[in-house]
């Protein structure tokens, strides 16, 4: 099915100033709009119906609270909510602003949130019973692909480091404590952090020291001279070139191009209680991804609307660019990614393959997390919820790939497509 990209009327328009009244008057036009433009007719007729909403396939919850972390990638949860397409399905999402990491997993834990705008590695760490107490865990979906950086210090530039290789002269001519942070120590980017550092011959574990930092913190860190690099996603590195206090040495793009990133995670037994309320919220933020990467005008009113306080509260500036693949290093580069975030890629960046899942368990393994290699395949299918993606993917109209399993190869090289994750864990060079 052809999307049919909505020409917003003059009630949508950019809000004229950056006041939050402006931007409700202004989100509420938007909201109006994409409704009398037809987009939320874009699906199936029994949906449009109400038969994934209504009778034995209602959701058994009407209000859904999802926490996520002031980021880019949070984006589709929140135009879930914005937008209305929730209401289509038969929920209403809450979007709960979360300080750090630990207290997304704490609350998901307790049942404080119901699901999560959450790091992948994070929801196979609490599966494993590592980066917190056990308990198993459930991916509905993957929220988007791409899009976040490793960010170097505007001194370590200034000492020549720039890019990975520069930096690893640098650390083995330069005798001294290095500190790199990243944002939770099972999750996405401290495993792109250890990745590209040991892509490049320094041990994360041996060489440097690695802090843990709430993501909207990392600048300020920065600032003050608290670490020398840190992994994070947008639009904090966007952020620290702005503030003038650091570069881009890589996206994480091109250390693993089109990676899996946050993803939408629960409990295990909140799908088996709420099977209905997993399917319609998934759909719902299927639906919003797709219109979010339909057109580059979506993006930028994606970027304004999240730019607000009660979301990502910085400026509209600092989020725009990268979102449309614009990317400045801070050090006189500019281009075009090929790959920028993206959040549906016609569902290619959403289907929770396995092989993205046994990934992290891969890395949980060679950076000694993990003492023993786990059931790879067993623990990524009781994981990845595939069964429920393909029927909220069926009732948003997004495609399903053919296959569960992808192949990929990172910037050092190797390949990975999940065929002996155990003989690919024990295999670098550069582990624990």
């Amino acid at each position: 099915m052809t999307p049919v990209k909505p020409r917003l009327p003059a009630t949508a328009a950019d809000p004229d100033s950056t006041t939050d009244a402006s931007r409700r008057k202004w989100l509420a036009g938007t909201a109006r709009a994409v409704a009398g433009a037809g987009l939320l007719s874009l699906v199936d007729p029994l949906v449009r119906a109400g038969a994934w909403a209504a009778g034995s396939d209602a959701p058994e919850q009407a209000e859904v609270k999802i926490g996520f972390i002031p980021l880019t990638d949070c984006a589709s949860v929140v135009m879930a909510s914005v937008l209305g397409i929730d209401k289509k399905y038969g929920v209403t999402i809450t979007p709960s602003k979360e300080a750090s990491w630990a207290a997304v997993r704490d609350k998901l834990l307790n049942g404080e949130l119901a699901m999560a705008h959450v790091l992948y590695g994070l929801i196979y760490g609490v599966q494993m019973g590592i980066g917190g107490p056990r308990k198993d865990m459930a991916v509905l979906m993957n929220l988007n692909q791409n899009g976040q950086a490793i960010t170097l210090s505007s001194k370590l530039s200034q000492a020549g480091a720039r890019d990975g290789e520069s930096l690893a002269r640098l650390m083995a001519s330069e005798k001294r404590e290095y500190t790199f942070a990243q944002t939770f120590p099972t999750g996405t980017h401290a495993m792109w952090l250890y990745y590209w550092l040991a892509a490049y011959g320094i041990d994360p574990m041996k060489d440097a020291k690695v802090i843990t930092v709430p993501p909207p913190q990392m600048v300020a860190n920065m600032r003050v001279g608290n670490m020398d690099g840190f992994c994070v996603g947008e639009p904090w590195g966007a952020r620290a070139i702005l503030d003038k206090i650091g570069f881009t040495a890589v996206t994480t793009q091109a250390i693993w191009t089109d990676h899996p990133e946050k993803v939408l995670g629960t409990s295990a037994d909140f799908v088996a209680r709420n099977p209905n309320t997993a399917r319609a919220v998934t759909a719902a933020i299927l639906e919003a991804g797709k219109w979010i990467d339909a057109s580059p005008e979506n993006r930028r009113k994606t970027a304004e609307t999240i730019a607000a306080k009660s979301y990502v509260n910085t400026d509209a500036s600092g989020i725009v660019d990268r979102m449309l693949g614009q990317y400045d290093d801070g050090l006189g580069k500019r281009w075009s990614d090929a790959h920028p975030m993206r959040f549906s890629g016609d569902g290619a960046a959403n289907f929770p393959y396995l092989s993205d899942g046994m990934w992290f368990l891969t890395q949980h393994k060679r950076w000694g997390l993990l003492k023993e290699h786990p059931d790879y395949l067993a623990t990524a299918r009781q994981v990845n919820r595939i069964d429920v993606y393909k029927q909220a993917a069926q009732a948003a109209g997004i495609a399903v790939p053919a296959g569960e399993m992808r192949s990929s190869k990172l910037v050092d090289g190797v390949v990975w497509d999940g065929s002996n994750p155990a003989a690919y864990a024990d295999a670098f060079k550069v582990k624990a």
